[in-house]
């Protein structure tokens, strides 16, 4: 089963651009893989450019081939658009409350100078998305997942 995410960023004109990403968008995965990985403003819009995601990896990395699993990469990102040939999908939004309102389960967002995330569109007393600073989370999430792990071998 997917855990399904969208990773944005907000332009220097406030707008949010963003795509949607299929497959382990927890914290502990793709929360990780972004905070460790994408740090980058150049990185980071060249990710958003090529599209819907279907799995994120360390790297943007090049053409594969979608439909064949053994020549894929683990460490590269699979697109919808360049390795599977399907047209171009990224969405943009006037503003965030309008952004969340159209996601999924995790919404990552660069803020300009770090990662934040909501999860699963939740709202402050004032109706506002709530949003938890990636580099405070992705430690325990990744703690605490490695203990459900460690559990679940006993």
């Amino acid at each position: 089963m997917a855990t399904r995410s969208n990773i944005a960023m907000k332009t220097k004109e406030g707008k949010i651009v963003s795509v949607y990403c299929h497959w382990d968008g927890y914290v502990a995965n793709n929360g990780k893989i972004l905070l460790e990985n994408y740090a980058d403003i150049s990185k980071i819009e060249a990710l958003v450019a090529l599209g819907s995601i279907s799995s994120l990896g360390e790297q943007i990395g090049e053409v594969q081939d979608f439909n064949d699993r053994d020549t894929q990469k683990d460490e590269w990102t699979l697109f919808y658009s360049r390795d599977r040939g399907e047209e171009l999908s990224i969405q943009e939004y006037d503003d965030i409350p309008s952004w969340i309102a159209d996601m999924e389960e995790y919404a990552y967002l660069w803020n300009g100078s770090e990662w934040l995330v909501n999860d699963h569109g939740a709202k402050g007393a004032n109706g506002y998305p709530i949003f938890d600073l990636l580099s405070t989370l992705v430690p325990m999430e990744v703690a605490a997942m490695e203990a459900r792990i460690a559990a679940s071998q006993n």
